[in-house]
């Protein structure tokens, strides 16, 4: 993963690197989804590689703005394009953040579930409406397979963003705070790789 990192890094299209790690991360974890879907996966991970489309300058600086800051654009909008283009930056950044940096929730105020839930809630919205732009009505089935499976493609993601093994006893214990949250079976996969067998906490033994 280190060298093709590097070689994405020093020029290959960004796009084509995608689509392939993409594909292959969804054959390896056995995750069908249709060619649209991959489309536009591959188009979000091309378009967030450039910090100007992943940051939202803001009051407070230059930030990845809250999901409940989005969500309230949503609620708010003086138009159904205006309300379903928050919806759209509230599932993307959640699904791209859930899969990519998943790790570094765990020093901020919310987690990974928090994420899962808000982003495959704000694509189900979209997918379920009824007052859909053409161009929107086209990514319908494109949208609600990204609710139903967003833990699956959270989980693709992981792989595609992942750099490097688990180093440290903070980042397994991470990982298991991550499966505890959502149920990722990759995550679970990952602990057993390392030796842990997953549990819930309430199947604990004392």
């Amino acid at each position: 993963m280190a060298n093709r990192t590097e070689q994405l890094i020093t020029g290959v299209d960004v796009r084509e690197y995608f689509q392939g790690a993409l594909t292959e991360a969804l054959d390896r974890q056995c995750v069908p989804v249709q060619d649209e879907t991959v489309l536009y996966l591959t188009n979000l991970l091309a378009s967030f590689v450039r910090s100007e489309q992943l940051y939202d300058h803001t009051p407070d600086g230059v930030m990845i703005r809250p999901l409940v800051a989005l969500y309230g654009d949503a609620v708010n909008a003086r138009s159904v394009e205006e309300e379903y283009r928050a919806l759209q930056r509230l599932g993307d950044l959640a699904l791209f953040v859930s899969g990519l940096f998943a790790h570094s929730l765990g020093r901020s105020l919310v987690d990974v579930d928090y994420y899962i839930a808000m982003g495959g809630n704000a694509y189900a919205s979209i997918a379920g409406s009824e007052r859909l732009s053409r161009t929107r009505r086209t990514l319908r089935a494109v949208f609600s397979e990204l609710a139903e499976r967003f833990v699956a493609v959270v989980d693709v993601l992981a792989e595609v963003g992942e750099a490097g093994n688990l180093q440290t006893s903070h980042d397994i214990l991470r990982l298991y705070e991550i499966w505890l949250a959502s149920g990722s079976p990759r995550a679970a996969a990952r602990l057993r790789q390392l030796g842990i067998d997953p549990v819930p906490a309430h199947r604990r033994t004392h």
